[in-house]
């Protein structure tokens, strides 16, 4: 399994992003290879097809489903929609469920 977490240099949350990723594969027991990938400009961000910073996908497949249809790209923030409100990084339950299915 691979997951590549794409960001910008002065993104405020990425590192946390990471973090969460590297706790929650620990503590569910899956092995992975984790990859930072920098996205550098508007070019690479439409290449990469970048909705923000962090984006996070397993295999190549968004952790959000609903972005497969999104195609707002660019060097920008991206948000995640938690139970306590939009933060900068995805719930530990959103990981934990787009990890267990690309595990199938």
């Amino acid at each position: 399994m691979k997951i590549e977490i794409f960001y910008f240099e002065d993104c405020p949350s990425y590192k946390k992003a990471e973090d969460l990723i590297n706790t929650t594969l620990e503590e569910i027991g899956q092995e992975a290879t984790v990859v930072l990938k920098r996205i550098e400009d508007d070019r690479d961000a439409q290449e990469h097809k970048f909705l923000g910073s962090p984006t996070i996908r397993i295999d190549g497949i968004d952790i959000e489903p609903a972005a497969a249809s999104s195609v707002d790209y660019g060097i920008k923030c991206r948000v995640y929609e938690t139970k306590s409100g939009m933060k900068g990084w995805p719930e530990t339950t959103t990981v934990i469920s787009a990890i267990k299915k690309a595990a199938q």
